[in-house]
């Protein structure tokens, strides 16, 4: 591992995504879009309080996991990743620059949604505002580690896309976001266990609802960062240099 690969490789990744407005607006745009349309849909009612934090969190998770697992895919579909690794380059180095620089777009992302919900939206949060940003940062990271994992295993961008709802609908049904993980049958319930989407629900669902920070928000937290860097370990043991 170099960590001045690493910085060489976000760095490119971040110059293309200068020049590249479609896909900024939709990293930076359609989460600040999507959060404002559900509090439009509930303009009126406790819903969007009820919801809103947990779908923070969501939102910039849907979105990353589908930008970072076509891009990678993009770098390996188009030989550019065969000719970066006959450098000085390694899997984890290109990875890491991938995940550094989609990093940097997820914090500004999270912190334009969060604000927005916030200062704009009026989404009331019982507890600290700067937490309810840190777990849709992590959140989106989420999202970013489970895209490049994924691309290993597809050959074409459409088939990128199709891990969408293999990966992350099944989250989305289990989290507790629609039904309470509770109330959910034994078998439903072990499944959610093991799913990183569950536990970034349950702590964005605290910090909505408990002034006071306490163990379990962490030991959520945990989880999910754990996730993340498994995700990229297995990212980096998968990566092929090239679709075959």
């Amino acid at each position: 591992m170099s960590a001045r690969a690493t910085l060489a490789t976000a760095a490119r990744v971040l110059t293309q995504l200068r020049h590249d407005h479609r896909t900024l607006a939709l990293l930076l745009v359609v989460p600040c879009v999507l959060m404002s349309l559900l509090a439009w849909v509930f303009e009126g009612t406790p819903t969007f309080d009820h919801v809103g934090a947990p779908l923070l969190g969501v939102f910039p998770f849907v979105v990353m996991f589908l930008v970072t697992s076509v891009a990678t895919l993009r770098e390996r579909t188009s030989g550019t990743l065969e000719r970066l690794l006959t450098m000085p380059i390694g899997k984890l180095d290109f990875l890491l620059g991938y995940a550094l620089a989609f990093g940097a777009l997820a914090v500004l992302q999270a912190a334009l949604a969060t604000g927005l919900a916030l200062f704009v939206l009026g989404l009331d949060v019982a507890g600290p505002s700067w937490l309810l940003l840190v777990v849709a940062v992590l959140d989106a990271l989420l999202g970013l580690a489970l895209g490049l994992f994924v691309s290993a295993f597809a050959r074409t961008e459409f088939q990128a896309v199709q891990f969408l709802p293999a990966v992350v609908l099944p989250q989305f049904l289990l989290c507790g976001l629609l039904v309470p993980r509770d109330g959910l049958t034994t078998v439903l319930h072990v499944v959610s266990d093991v799913l990183p989407l569950s536990y970034a629900v349950d702590a964005m669902t605290a910090v909505t609802t408990t002034a006071e920070v306490g163990s379990t928000v962490w030991v959520d937290l945990g989880v999910v960062a754990g996730c993340i860097l498994l995700a990229l370990s297995l990212g980096a043991a998968t990566l092929r240099r090239r679709t075959s």
